[in-house]
C-alpha cells in the first residue's frame, strides 16, 4: 500500500477471536498478527490501529467467569500482548468490542487492564475518526444483528440468542473437537452464516467421521443417483407402454466395459429400485414436510439466507449515518466475516472481514453427494486516509499459507475438482471530496 497525502492513516482490523474453551485457544494466525504488529510499531506514519469488535472470545469460556478470563488471555497470549504493548508506544490503539467480547464494555476494570498494554479501550458502541474534512464512522456491527444485538450496551449480565448459541455449541465444539477422527469441529465460528451449520455437519461427518469403508460403498450409489433418476422415470414410461427402454443397447454398451460394466449396470438397477421406494414413500413425506414447514413459517422460527438479506440492515444504518452525519465518508464494520465494499448513498459501506479461517461451500461435480467446505484463509487489513481527491480505502491481504491439505480428504477434493475458491478482496475506492460520490474501480 502507497501512501497517497500526508495526514492519519487508519489500520482496521476485526473479528480474531482470539481465545475461548479448549480446542479454541488455537490461534491459526497468531504468528501473521505478530509480524504486522511488529510493522506498525516500525512505521513512521500518523497511524491509528483499530481494531473494529470480537478481538477476543470471552463468550467462548464457559469455565471461568468475569475479569479471570482476562488473565488467562494474558497468560495464554503473552507473546502478543507484549507485542501490543511495543507496538502501542508507537501508534495509538483503539478497541471496540464486539459481541463475543462485550465483557469488555461492561466492566470498567478492563480499561485499566488494557491500558498496561497500550491499548486504549472504547466503551461505547461506536468511534468516529476524522480524515480530511470527512469522518468515518466505526463500529462492530452486531448491534444491526437481532441475533446478537446487546439491548443494555454495558449490562454484564446481557445474553442475546448469539450468546446462547455460542456458550452451548461453539464453546461446547472447541471441547469436544479432539475427540473425533481428525480436529475439525473446532472450526465451527468459521461457518457462516449459521444457517449452513446442519449441511456442514453433514459434511464433514460424510467425508471425517463416517466409516471409511460404509463410506466407499455408499459414494457410487450416491455419485450415481442422478443417472438412477432418469432411469427410472424412463422405466416407468416403458411400464405404462408410453416410451419403449432401449434396455439391449444399453446393455450392450455397459459390457463394452467388462467387470466395471457389470458392476455399474448392477448399481444402476439397485438405485432404480431403491428409487421407487423412495418414490412410493416419498409421496406421504412430501405432504407431511409441506404442512410442518407451513407451520414453522407460521412461527417464524427459522430464516434462512433465502428470505434474510445479511447486508440489509448495515445498508440501512449507514444511510441513517450518513443522513445524520453528512459529513460522514465511509461507514466501517465486521461481524459478519465477509470483507466488501459498496455504495450506499454516495459513500462506502466497508466490511473488515475476519483473521479466521472461511469455509467456502462448493456443490461436488456430479452425484446426490453432500457439499464440500473448502478452508482457506483471507487475513485482511483496511486501510483508511485522506487522499488529494477525498477519503481513499484500500484492503491489505495478509499472506498466509492455505490450509494444510489433509483437511480435506481425497475424496472431497477429487469430486469438487476445478471448484477450488479463489476469493478475492475488494479493488481500492475513493470517496471523492464536495460530495462527488464513489470512485472506485468495481464497488458493487
Amino acid at each position: 500500500m502507497t501512501n497517497v497525502t500526508d495526514g492519519p492513516i487508519y489500520y482496521v482490523i476485526s473479528d480474531l477471536h482470539i481465545g475461548g474453551d479448549e480446542q479454541l485457544e488455537h490461534v491459526d494466525f497468531v504468528d501473521e498478527l505478530l509480524e504486522f504488529l511488529d510493522r506498525l510499531e516500525t512505521t513512521d506514519e500518523d497511524a491509528e490501529l483499530i481494531i473494529n469488535g470480537d478481538a477476543f472470545g470471552l463468550w467462548e469460556f464457559t469455565e471461568i467467569e468475569g475479569l479471570e478470563k482476562f488473565d488467562v488471555l494474558v497468560e495464554k497470549y503473552s507473546a502478543l500482548f507484549e507485542q501490543f504493548r511495543a507496538t502501542g508506544e508507537s501508534i495509538p490503539i483503539t478497541l471496540l468490542p464486539g459481541n463475543h467480547d462485550h465483557e469488555l464494555a461492561a466492566y470498567d476494570e478492563y480499561v485499566e487492564q488494557l491500558a498496561e498494554y497500550n491499548i486504549e479501550l472504547a466503551q461505547s458502541e461506536s468511534i468516529t475518526r476524522p480524515v480530511g474534512d470527512r469522518t468515518i464512522w466505526f463500529e462492530h456491527g452486531h448491534q444491526q444483528d437481532p441475533n446478537n444485538r446487546i439491548e443494555d450496551f454495558g449490562n454484564p449480565h446481557a445474553t442475546p440468542l448469539g450468546y446462547f448459541y455460542n456458550t452451548h455449541v461453539t464453546s461446547r465444539a472447541g471441547q469436544l473437537s479432539d475427540r473425533g477422527r481428525y480436529n475439525w469441529l473446532k472450526d465451527v465460528q468459521s461457518v457462516t452464516p449459521t444457517e449452513r451449520m446442519p449441511n456442514w455437519l453433514i459434511s464433514k461427518y460424510f467425508y471425517r467421521e463416517m466409516n471409511p469403508l460404509l463410506r466407499y460403498a455408499t459414494v457410487p450409489f450416491l455419485f450415481l443417483f442422478n443417472i438412477s433418476v432418469i432411469l427410472a422415470v424412463l422405466a416407468g414410461l416403458d411400464l405404462a407402454g408410453i416410451w419403449s427402454m432401449p434396455v439391449e443397447t444399453a446393455d450392450a454398451f455397459l459390457q463394452q466395459f467388462g467387470l466395471a460394466g457389470a458392476a455399474v449396470h448392477f448399481l444402476l438397477v439397485i438405485n432404480v429400485t431403491v428409487i421407487w421406494l423412495l418414490l412410493l414413500i416419498g409421496i406421504l413425506l412430501f405432504f407431511f414436510l409441506r404442512d410442518a414447514k407451513e407451520t414453522i413459517d407460521r412461527f417464524g422460527i427459522v430464516e434462512t439466507d433465502l428470505t434474510v438479506d445479511p447486508e440489509e440492515p448495515y445498508k440501512e444504518a449507514a444511510s441513517e449515518v450518513f443522513a445524520e452525519r453528512p459529513e460522514t465518508a465511509i461507514f466501517c464494520y465486521g461481524h459478519t466475516h465477509r470483507p466488501k465494499m459498496m455504495e450506499v448513498d454516495s459513500r462506502l459501506l466497508v466490511n473488515t472481514g475476519t483473521w479466521l479461517k472461511r469455509l467456502h461451500r462448493r456443490d461436488v461435480i456430479a452425484g446426490h453427494l453432500p457439499p464440500v467446505f473448502y478452508p482457506s484463509y483471507q487475513l485482511c487489513v483496511v486501510r483508511i486516509e485522506s487522499d488529494p481527491e477525498g477519503v481513499a480505502v484500500e484492503y491489505e491481504e495478509i499472506e498466509k499459507p492455505r490450509p494444510t491439505a489433509d483437511e480435506l480428504t481425497l475424496t472431497e477434493r477429487l469430486l469438487t475438482l476445478g471448484r477450488e475458491p479463489n476469493p478475492e478482496l475488494p479493488d481500492r475506492a475513493l470517496v471523492e471530496d464536495e460530495r462527488k460520490g464513489v470512485t472506485p474501480d468495481t464497488v458493487e
